[in-house]
């Protein structure tokens, strides 16, 4: 039995321009992404203890999170990061022929 689709967008930070277009090709290319916006953002966060600012690509993944477990599988194969930000937050509303729209993109795969 089919589940229920339960839509959400799922962040994720990119190191360059160049690979937050490689991840949105393959993730709405693999139909686990209806649409992924990508947006420059400057970041600040500590890694191995270290405080660090950097330039980052931000992409904001429209998708089924039925669907997170594949997703997550595909971004950790492709992404340059030791630990991506891959982060996930429900749609609490939106307009019904766009969620029917997303629906119709990452069905069937």
């Amino acid at each position: 039995m089919e589940q229920k689709a339960q839509f959400g967008i799922v962040f994720v930070t990119a190191a360059s321009q160049a690979e937050a277009e490689t991840l949105a090709d393959a993730l709405v290319e693999a139909k686990l992404a209806a649409c992924v916006s990508i947006m420059p953002i400057r970041s600040v966060y500590t890694w191995k203890g270290e405080v660090c600012r950097e330039q980052e690509w931000q992409l904001l993944i429209k998708t089924d999170l039925n669907r997170f477990a594949d997703l997550e599988a595909k971004i950790r194969a492709i992404h340059s990061y030791e630990t991506p930000e891959i982060i996930a937050t429900p749609l609490v509303a939106s307009s019904q022929p766009y969620l029917e729209w997303m629906a119709a993109q990452v069905q069937g795969a």
